[in-house]
């Protein structure tokens, strides 16, 4: 006989799907703006603020770029799970976060300190590390690596 309450219960399977490729000539990012380099072609002429999580090897290879929340003009809405599933799913070590101002100037609000702080405090807890975040304005960027905010 069927139980009445019993509920069906999925099954599945999680896989990432790669969306495309870029070559990216130096192989690993050593500095901030090698970073900037690799991804200033996402986002710079962006008329909304994008976050992208950059998924790095031990050795600081680029595993892979994942747009994880686009926003409006001035602002995105992001939370740790969506930065960490992709790292999560690609065995990272480490991350580095990259977003962009549409207004061009790349000094970050106070909204972006709280936010990098968050996930570097959750990334201690994953064992996965942030090691920058880069905000891209109109040919210029800044990290909170090189201006010591982390």
């Amino acid at each position: 006989m069927e139980n009445k309450h019993a509920k069906r219960v999925d099954i599945v399977s999680i896989k990432m799907v790669r969306e495309g490729s870029t070559k990216y000539e130096n192989r690993k990012i050593e500095t901030p703006f090698d970073a900037y380099v690799l991804l200033k072609r996402f986002l710079e002429d962006s008329d909304r603020e994008k976050l992208l999580v950059v998924c790095l090897d031990t050795k600081n290879q680029p595993i892979n770029i994942c747009t994880v929340s686009v926003g409006t003009l001035n602002s995105s809405l992001v939370h740790p799970r969506e930065i960490f599933k992709t790292a999560i799913l690609s065995n990272s070590n480490q991350i580095m976060l990259a977003h962009n101002h549409p207004s061009g100037i790349s000094a970050p609000s106070n909204e972006d300190k709280a936010m990098t702080n968050r996930i570097k405090d959750a990334g201690v807890i994953l064992g996965i590390e942030l090691i920058d975040h880069i905000i891209i304005g109109s040919n210029e960027y800044f990290s909170f690596k090189e201006n010591r905010l982390m």
